[in-house]
């Protein structure tokens, strides 16, 4: 075996990066060596953050995803972006050559852009890994030449596909909810024993729903807390209207989390984007949730994730235009007790056990 057999391309937002993260982890526990294994990431974003820590090597490409607009100003952004991915498939193409993978793995996002296009011209086994509904711009142009895909819903349109659920790290899957580890998680984070409302809106932020979130907490908590993962573009300014307010007690304000599984378990319920990890996760942990789907998505397919939870009665859909503190407000008045554990329970239902681990029996076919 080489010394990187498999290489694991994605990143730019923590949705791409942290499939990649589990699937090598279950890689690991099929008996590849952690040496083999080889992480391509965006030099943008929260890859070094997540990726960092493991014990995996990773490379970091330049540039930046295309922007779906014709603006001016996104075309001469769009025009930049196309010039670093064009230098990013050069150099992947020179390292990818030298080191002779076995296989390689895309989970998509522009940073799995350079890998495809490296595997496709050196004709190295590739394995798509779609978990949204509806596949990504990458996947859909390169897919006729994938190996095989691993996607997260029936019914998604890629060759040779095998419905697997979206692969998440073994701390998502391991966190079992109940009244002694929601203690424990509200301890981890200094929360008290009322209801909590945790918002996610992404490693960069939503700002939609921080702008919501905000109108929420001037309004006044009364028995809520929120545990408010803002994302890093956002954080400066929120921390500045923070303190505006006085610094409400029962908020609590960060960039990005890391404990998420934590969060999961802390929270009675939690508001975010509906990304198909995100879904994946309040499936797999069984939280309540109030998704809000990123508007003008490619193929809407944020709406078509959430909307899979939402059929089984383990979620809330808002449109994003009219999101704001009072209908969060309205939402957390109207969601009993008794209503959130019945959306609870649904919301497990919908989880695929094992994802992480079927996905990399699919790729160890091509390692052993």
């Amino acid at each position: 075996m080489t010394s990187k057999s498999v290489i694991l391309a994605g990143g730019g937002t923590g949705g791409h990066v942290l499939p990649i993260v589990a699937i090598a982890q279950a890689l690991v526990a099929e008996g590849v060596s952690e040496e083999a294994i080889h992480f391509i990431a965006s030099a943008r974003g929260p890859d070094r953050t997540l990726l960092e820590p493991l014990p995996f090597g990773a490379t970091y490409v330049s540039g930046r995803g295309i922007q779906r607009s014709l603006k001016p100003r996104a075309i001469c952004d769009n025009v930049v972006a196309a010039f670093g991915l064009l230098g990013a498939v050069g150099a992947t193409l020179f390292r990818v050559a030298r080191w002779k993978p076995k296989v390689m793995v895309s989970a998509g996002g522009y940073a799995a852009f350079p890998g495809v296009v490296a595997a496709v011209i050196l004709r190295i086994p590739l394995v798509l890994v779609n978990i949204d509904a509806v596949p990504g711009a990458v996947h859909r142009i390169f897919g006729k030449f994938a190996s095989a895909s691993c996607v997260g819903f029936p019914g998604t349109d890629l060759p040779n596909a095998v419905v697997t659920g979206a692969p998440l790290s073994a701390s998502i899957t391991g966190a079992e909810r109940n009244a002694s580890t929601r203690r424990a998680a509200r301890e981890h984070f200094g929360l008290g024993e009322g209801r909590v409302l945790g918002v996610v809106g992404g490693s960069l932020g939503a700002r939609s729903i921080n702008r919501a979130t905000m109108e929420f907490v001037a309004a006044g908590l009364g028995d809520v807390e929120v545990y408010h993962v803002a994302g890093r573009r956002d954080f400066d300014a929120l921390e500045v209207e923070r303190r505006s307010l006085g610094a409400p007690a029962g908020y609590h304000l960060v960039p990005f989390e890391l404990s998420m599984a934590e969060l999961y378990l802390a929270a009675d319920v939690i508001v975010a984007r509906a990304g198909a990890m995100t879904v994946a996760e309040l499936a797999a942990v069984g939280v309540p949730a109030i998704l809000i789907p990123l508007p003008g998505a490619p193929g809407d397919h944020q709406t078509k994730n959430a909307r899979a939870l939402v059929d089984v009665g383990g979620a809330v859909l808002v449109n994003d235009r009219e999101l704001t503190g009072e209908k969060l407000s309205q939402l957390l008045a109207e969601l009993s007790e008794d209503r959130l554990d019945e959306m609870a329970t649904a919301s497990a239902t919908l989880h695929t056990p094992d994802s992480a681990a079927m996905i990399a029996s699919v790729v160890a076919r091509y390692v052993n």
